[in-house]
């Protein structure tokens, strides 16, 4: 569970980053009424948006690391996905020209399309900016991903990126209802924290794919290893392809 408090805290810490890259949006948002009800209603529609995406993603790329957890990589995998968030920090050129991803085909739509969505002064209309929103390209959110693959199953993938994007949700609120009321200073402190909280989720990924029995952060072995239950008999996922009604039938 402490890997999913290390979400919440990473979109905590991470929000004033996300003023940089999505403040604009949040301050232009054409939320609807003119009492501040009306107002934090839209707020929170838009900013539930973004994290229903984060979870569909989540869940996407958790799938992904249920399949290296079923084939019996779930330790490699935790710890690879922990050393890449490491290495983002402490070698951010290399990665960022190692990994360069050019999205423009992609993103180019979705700005249009969000941008015909403000014409719609409605609560759906901010629901849906917030979607599509989730869907900008945004280091952040990739590094949330990776955490979601190394959480090892569709539900702690996507429950990681919900509170990803729950944390990111009361610093972009007050935006959207106030105005940009942190200064470039202030948010510039901040910003340098994110990189400890990084290479602190990193660790405990790393230490998580260890299994050195350490309570709460480096689980044994046996609770990493996937179990399929025959009868009222738990074995390995591995061990259940040896149960004969798997066996192909003889001549």
């Amino acid at each position: 569970m402490e890997i999913l408090f290390t979400a919440f805290v990473l979109g905590l810490m991470g929000s004033f980053h996300c003023v940089g890259m999505c403040g604009p949006i949040a301050l232009s948002l054409p939320l609807r009424g003119n009492n501040f009800g009306q107002k934090l209603t839209g707020g929170l529609l838009y900013n539930l948006g973004r994290a229903s995406t984060y979870g569909v993603m989540g869940a996407f790329f958790g799938l992904i690391g249920q399949s290296f957890h079923l084939l019996g990589f779930q330790q490699w995998i935790s710890v690879i996905m922990g050393s890449l968030m490491i290495v983002s920090v402490l070698l951010p050129g290399m990665v960022r020209k190692r990994f360069k991803i050019n999205p423009d085909f992609m993103v180019i739509p979705l700005r249009r399309a969000i941008q015909r969505l403000f014409k719609v002064r409605s609560y759906r209309g901010l629901f849906l900016i917030g979607l599509g929103n989730g869907l900008l390209p945004c280091g952040l959110v990739y590094l949330a991903i990776a955490g979601a693959i190394g959480a090892g199953s569709v539900s702690l993938g996507a429950l990681f990126m919900v509170l990803f994007g729950l944390g990111t949700i009361p610093m972009m609120l007050l935006i959207s209802l106030i105005g940009n009321i942190v200064t470039v200073p202030i948010r510039n402190k901040m910003n340098k924290l994110v990189p400890f909280i990084v290479v602190l989720i990193g660790v405990i990924f790393i230490l998580r794919g260890l299994t050195l029995g350490i309570p709460y952060l480096s689980p044994p072995k046996e609770k990493l290893t996937p179990t399929s239950h025959i009868g009222n008999s738990p074995v390995k996922a591995t061990d259940a392809l040896k149960h004969p009604c798997c066996q192909p039938k003889k001549e």
